[in-house]
């Protein structure tokens, strides 16, 4: 048989395989009806046994793994467990022995992890009803049904998208899906260290959310100044950065500067150096006892004792995140806007000179419209990942500074919250309100930006 003659069963079969599980249920008959029930067994009329019996396979482990844990998880899911660990008299042992009783957190987590094993099931068995449908068909039109090899070798060909697919989008539902519902599922409990709730926990429905709006709850007379200086911060962190770094990147590209390359070098440095040693040297540094303010001393600027408070006073310490910011992220801007810099026309340039534009319209409407349209998607990626920077307010300021009775220091953004509130204070579940409140806004705000941009818009308009 030649090799046009062997694709042509596989083509087919592929071909039908795309059909809609209602058109297979439809026009299957009654092999693909049982196949509803026993998985495989449209395979199995097909000659395709291999195939059949993987599937059967994952329907035996499905239903093994449902009756010997899955089905508890979901049964204990609505109480969350009510048995608390008790200490009960041994007579044998003359002592108090533990006995272990029900851990919401352990319920919590695999009774999310078994409906998601129930949805990855569901979308394995439309896949075996309609893989025997297409199986039958080619069959019934005179032609064989392609064996276990021929669909691997498929992976490498038309089917390779699948192949390609497969594990990303695995390992995005394992490592990122089930851990996000997980923890939006705390938010709405009582999972916390307040009222002894971190073995055996409830459901509250939208008791934390109420309390993260509301003024007078701890957390909420703090949740306003937070988010504020949240925002302040993105503002000024994305775009002092951006526009900084661009204009330090022309200047550079400039034909009349020398030594391009040493500049940019030089810049590069702050990259090659890991951030954390650096932030670490910094906060050293600007501590009231550090080598800024013994520096100032020494040279008559403070008085003997007199200190700035770059760490103590709220101010001061914000002032201090910006522009320590500045010097981390402008090298990055600069390596960023090089290269968009050096692909802009030259004859644009030109024709903005011939008509009598000055260096700085040639900039407003030469350059910053093409950097904007090219760059918009960096520009949000750039304000949602200073929204959750974690790393330069926590090393540099550690939040601070905090004031008493307050969970939430002066610097803290939400992400530094979020996390001291969950590993410092054990109120997980409004850590858990905290990030869902950041991904839900954080999403529609760059959706709604990106979308309402020229670089989504006119992607190739831009003249």
């Amino acid at each position: 048989m030649s090799m046009k003659e062997t694709t042509k069963p596989i083509a087919a079969y592929n071909h039908i395989g795309s059909t809609s599980l209602p058109t297979a249920l439809k026009n299957g008959g009654i092999v693909i009806w049982l196949s509803c029930l026993i998985m495989g067994l449209g395979n199995f009329a097909a000659g395709q046994l291999v195939k059949g019996l993987l599937f059967l396979g994952i329907e035996a482990a499905f239903i093994y793994y449902m009756y010997t844990n899955g089905l508890y998880w979901l049964y204990m899911l609505p109480s969350l467990g009510d048995t608390a660990t008790q200490e009960v008299w041994n007579d044998d042992l003359g002592v108090y022995v533990y006995v272990q009783g029900d851990n919401s957190q352990q319920i919590l987590l695999f009774a999310v992890a078994t409906i998601a094993i129930i949805i990855a099931f569901a979308v394995v068995w439309q896949e075996s009803v309609r893989s025997g449908y297409a199986g039958l068909q080619v069959k019934r039109s005179g032609h064989k049904a392609p064996g276990f090899m021929a669909d691997l070798k498929s992976l490498l060909d038309e089917n390779i998208h699948k192949l390609l697919m497969f594990p990303p989008f695995a390992m995005i539902a394992i490592f990122t899906m089930v851990p996000l519902v997980y923890m939006m599922c705390m938010a709405f409990t009582n999972y916390s260290a307040v009222g002894d709730h971190l073995i055996l926990f409830d459901w509250v429905g939208l008791q934390n959310f109420t309390a993260l709006f509301d003024s007078t709850s701890a957390i909420g007379k703090q949740f306003g100044s937070v988010l504020l200086w949240t925002l302040i911060w993105a503002f000024f962190a994305t775009f002092l950065n951006f526009f900084l770094g661009t204009f330090m990147a022309m200047i550079i590209q400039r034909p009349s500067t020398r030594f391009k390359g040493m500049w940019r070098t030089i810049l590069s440095l702050t990259i090659a150096v890991p951030q954390f040693v650096s932030l670490m040297i910094i906060r050293n540094m600007f501590k009231d006892n550090g080598a800024v303010n013994t520096l100032l001393q020494s040279i008559g600027v403070l008085g003997q004792g007199e200190v700035f408070p770059f760490m103590t006073d709220a101010i001061w310490a914000r002032v201090l995140l910006i522009v320590v910011n500045l010097w981390v992220g402008i090298p990055y801007t600069v390596m960023q806007v090089t290269g968009i810099l050096q692909n802009i026309p030259a004859d644009q340039y030109e024709a903005a000179r011939i008509d009598g534009a000055n260096v700085v319209q040639q900039f407003r409407y030469v350059t910053l419209p093409y950097m904007i349209f090219v760059l918009t998607p960096y520009i949000i990626t750039q304000f949602t990942g200073n929204i959750n920077n974690f790393n330069i307010i926590y090393l540099l300021t550690g939040g601070g500074p905090t004031y008493v009775g307050d969970s939430a220091g002066q610097t803290d953004l939400l992400v530094t919250w979020l996390y001291k509130l969950s590993i410092d204070k054990q109120q997980f579940n409004m850590g858990a309100v905290i990030g869902i409140f950041t991904f839900v806004v954080l999403a529609a705000v760059a959706l709604i930006t990106y979308r309402n941009s020229g670089s989504y818009k006119n992607e190739e308009g831009f003249k």
